[in-house]
């Protein structure tokens, strides 16, 4: 009931900036947490940041801290994840993904709680 599209990758150098952007469809979309997970190969996904479905309250990875900022405009029915300073580390495969439960008070960095998935966009970061 909620499709997701990831879009932004690309190489960039180390330093670097990206934007990746995450269409959404579904009536139910605004009312839903939005994550943005990762996967480097031969690790496994793991989380990167989470917004709220009021964008209200944002919850980043240590790795990302300070450096990635997540935001949504409901209205437009999209995602964002600006990404500052990458480095090679950050390189891998980031997928969107929507919360399975509406209206989550608490958001949840576990990757078996979102339903939806894209189908990921490639960062690479050169060194």
């Amino acid at each position: 009931q909620v499709q997701l599209r990831e879009s932004g990758g690309g190489l960039v150098q180390a330093g670097g900036s990206l934007r990746l952007s995450c269409a959404a469809s579904g009536r139910t979309f605004n009312s839903r947490a939005m994550g943005w997970f990762r996967q480097a190969p031969g690790k496994e996904r793991e989380f990167v940041a989470v917004i709220s479905w009021s964008g209200d309250t944002k919850y980043y990875a240590d790795s990302v801290k300070g450096r990635f900022t997540m935001s949504r405009d409901n209205a437009k029915k999209m995602v964002y994840l600006e990404m500052n300073s990458l480095q090679p580390e950050d390189s891998a495969v980031y997928y969107c993904a929507a919360d399975r439960q509406s209206l989550r008070v608490v958001v949840t960095t576990t990757r078996s709680e979102y339903k939806y998935w894209g189908q990921g966009t490639q960062v690479t970061v050169s060194s």
